[in-house]
């Protein structure tokens, strides 16, 4: 259903954009104020509409000519404005009566996208370095807003959506500890290794040795800092190092949140990496997103905002260098909604805390943050993104035959002291941007 208020002269923008909205939103109702200032409702008529305003008609433009780009870059630079209602009702309109049946994808700048792929997700060592520090060195502090206090900056694990975040990210990192089939003595791997949490979290369950490898400066540094409050910096390393150029060998290897920066292009390299590395008895899990519908191209607007070089793989994608790289798929486990729920809890306790990102940043980094956020949520909502846990071996014989030893109740165990890196008043490297 689609009214005008009133009657104003239509640009040939104006006139494609209401075309194409009256044809499409059939769910939800959205109201557009258009550049010349005429004002359309779109969808099933309602009392409260999502209300935007398109600022100039070369915003609008760019919207239409290329709009899994440019409504985020709208948005961000106030060339798409809320008026009424919130982020995620407004993107969830646009999903679920638009990108849900393919249209974005047609045109001819994703087709482009999709065909040159491989040069988007070239990532050597020095351009992996860049792309690390784009997302994770601009400032601890605002991860310290939104994560939990263990600084958990990957998929929680929700036995039911009522469950905290804190505890769903402890329970993530149990049942990946389980997966490793953890033993004393073992020596472990954490490529990826964050700010530390897994590895000092698997030191804490068993008497392991743990080295860290991470390209973040900022995650380095907190890591080791924590290590050594925590006492365990004699068995738990941290190291600034790409996990190409490791050349020890270890009892488990696990990967969690970090396979995602890797690109299709460098797939066998990763995992010819893992196989050399591996013990022969030795066991590995990787803890990575995944593309549910099969291969695609990144995002455009997160590649340039939020993750550059970063792809998240399609399993028809991951297992064929898995395969010639000589190691064994023990299991697969798909984790569908956890990922939706943990963005859930990261968005609310970041928009909670809004004031703080404004102060650190800018507007302009709070409404890219927040649009980060809501459209990887809905990704994970809508189905077009879950989680994939691999556990990887040489041997057939590397776990137990069933699933069984995952779910037993364990006994209490006395956990390591904790020094939360929440309250760590270090002063980030690179606040000024």
């Amino acid at each position: 259903m689609r009214q005008t208020r009133r009657i104003f002269p239509m640009s040939l923008w104006s006139a494609i954009a209401r075309s194409r909205l009256d044809r499409s939103i059939r769910k939800g109702c959205l109201e557009v104020t258009f550049p010349n200032g005429a004002t359309s409702l779109f969808g099933s008529y309602c009392v409260s509409p999502i209300r935007i305003a398109i600022k100039s008609e070369a915003w609008l433009r760019r919207i239409l000519l290329d709009p899994e780009l440019q409504l985020g870059e709208a948005y961000m630079e106030g060339g798409l404005v809320l008026e009424a209602g919130d982020l995620y009702d407004l993107l969830d309109i646009f999903w679920t009566n638009i990108l849900s049946d393919g249209s974005p994808s047609a045109s001819l700048p994703a087709f482009l996208r999709k065909t040159f792929r491989a040069v988007a997700q070239f990532n050597p060592r020095a351009r992996s370095a860049r792309n690390v520090a784009h997302h994770y060195d601009i400032g601890n502090d605002l991860y310290r807003l939104f994560l939990d206090e263990d600084m958990q900056y990957s998929c929680a694990y929700f036995p039911d959506p009522e469950t905290s975040l804190a505890d769903a990210q402890r329970f993530k990192k149990d049942h990946v500890a389980r997966k490793l089939c953890l033993k004393p003595g073992d020596t472990v791997l954490d490529i990826g290794c964050g700010w530390g949490g897994l590895a000092l979290h698997l030191a804490g369950r068993e008497n392991v040795r743990v080295h860290g490898v991470t390209l973040s400066c900022e995650q380095h540094c907190l890591a080791r800092e924590r290590a050594d409050d925590m006492g365990v910096s004699d068995r738990v390393e941290f190291e600034l190092q790409d996990y190409r150029n490791l050349t020890g060998r270890y009892d488990r290897i696990v990967s969690v949140g970090m396979f995602e920066h890797v690109g299709v292009p460098h797939y066998r390299e990763y995992f010819d990496q893992i196989a050399t590395c591996l013990k022969d008895n030795g066991t590995a899990l990787i803890h990575t997103i995944g593309r549910t519908p099969g291969p695609g191209a990144t995002n455009p607007w997160i590649a340039r905002h939020i993750f550059p070089g970063g792809y998240i793989p399609a399993l028809s994608e991951i297992l064929p260098a898995i395969e010639k790289a000589g190691l064994m798929v023990l299991d697969v486990e798909i984790l569908r909604l956890h990922y939706a729920e943990t963005l859930k809890a990261w968005r609310s306790r970041f928009l909670a805390r809004a004031d703080e990102a404004k102060a650190l940043y800018d507007d302009r980094f709070v409404r890219m943050w927040d649009f980060y956020l809501v459209c990887s949520e809905l990704s994970f909502r809508h189905g077009v993104h879950n989680v994939f846990q691999l556990q990887l071996a040489k041997r057939q014989d590397a776990v137990p035959l069933t699933r069984d030893y995952l779910y037993r109740t364990e006994p209490a165990r006395g956990p390591l002291r904790q020094v939360s890196p929440v309250n760590d008043e270090r002063p980030f490297a690179n606040a000024q941007r």
